[in-house]
């Protein structure tokens, strides 16, 4: 590990432990692996973990148990993002915490850096991704497929009749998260009856990919109402799609997404393009990944699978969301057509 990472590593520790008034020599040493610092919803994901890390601590200190020294670290967006956070596993590996928490920039690229930790009897939490290949002590993670099915019930409501929707999609194959979002999409078209069409898809998880996908999208289809629905797998490419179709004075496209970006809520408020945006809990989501993984420190039981709910966001329930870091609402009915009436603010732990 470089000398420069060991000080960063440092200093990241002590004003973690300062802050709960732990030990820093006792402390139990969590490396943690953060995707990006550019997505507002990773950004309060990590704000949530770290949130928690503190309260871990000051129970600590109050009952004199071990606390948590955070060793942080940033991949970074794009395919640069995905090598980067391949070596940066390795060299924490090496480097050999009590555990790695981890949010992965790519679902496979993980996979040989994930059965080095194994090998090494260092037990690894993934939250917000899975990492296709070796072990999980857990995996924390959005009910994704819960957010996919809440927007595709909501066009087909939205949508009624036999004319097929005429549908884009911007999507982003590379993790588990956004797959999940797409195919629930759809799928929930296809249980409620609403015949649909791709006319194209494209690939944006992130601002400069969502502008690109948003120019695309202008040029491929310029004539108005030749769309009726986009539907972006993320508010962090997704808002700059909604950009670019509200400058060109695009209005007649419904968009909906997921996320539940402060910016997309108040798109949903104005009525601007967005109808839908199946909102995620970042904060309670981060803070669930450092309790479970505080829990397999301390050589607890852990689900192997943890669901944190998303939260149908649109212009009937805006006032019902509290935003990223909560809390879970009251359980409610929606008002609109869906096979699944009740919406439920429960954390899942499938089998």
């Amino acid at each position: 590990m470089q000398l420069r990472h060991r000080l960063r590593w440092l200093f990241w520790g002590l004003a973690l432990c300062l802050c709960g008034t732990v030990s820093a020599e006792n402390a139990y040493k969590v490396g943690v692996l953060y995707w990006s610092m550019s997505i507002p919803g990773q950004v309060a994901m990590r704000q949530g973990l770290e949130a928690e890390a503190k309260r871990i601590n000051a129970q600590a200190a109050r009952s004199g148990g071990r606390g948590v020294v955070l060793l942080p670290e940033v991949a970074g967006d794009g395919g640069d993002g995905v090598e980067r956070q391949i070596r940066q596993m390795r060299a924490m590996v090496a480097a050999r915490p009590d555990i790695i928490v981890v949010q992965p920039s790519d679902n496979a690229a993980l996979a040989e850096p994930l059965k080095a930790a194994n090998a090494a009897g260092i037990p690894v939490v993934a939250y917000d991704q899975y990492i296709s290949g070796g072990k999980l002590a857990s995996y924390v993670t959005s009910d994704n497929r819960q957010a996919g099915y809440l927007g595709g019930e909501y066009i087909a409501a939205r949508f009624p009749g036999n004319t097929p929707l005429r549908l884009v999609l911007v999507e982003y194959p590379l993790v588990s998260s956004t797959v999940e979002r797409l195919n629930a999409f759809l799928d929930a078209l296809r249980d409620h009856g609403k015949a649909f069409r791709i006319l194209k898809t494209y690939q944006a998880v992130e601002p400069v990919g969502g502008r690109k996908a948003g120019e695309a999208i202008l040029r491929d289809f310029p004539q108005r109402d030749s769309v009726d629905v986009v539907f972006t797998v993320n508010d962090g490419g997704g808002l700059a799609v909604v950009d670019a179709l509200a400058k060109a004075g695009r209005n007649e496209i419904a968009v909906a997404s997921v996320d539940g970006d402060p910016v997309a809520v108040g798109n949903i408020r104005a009525g601007r393009l967005t109808v839908i945006d199946a909102a995620q809990f970042c904060g309670p989501l981060g803070a669930e990944a450092m309790r479970v993984a505080y829990a397999v420190l301390r050589k607890q039981p852990v689900a192997r699978h943890v669901l944190v709910p998303v939260f149908p966001v649109t212009r009937e329930t805006v006032d019902r969301y509290p935003g990223w870091q909560g809390p879970l609402p009251q359980a409610f009915e929606k008002p609109w057509p869906a096979n699944q009436r009740s919406w439920s603010g429960k954390i899942v732990e499938p089998r």
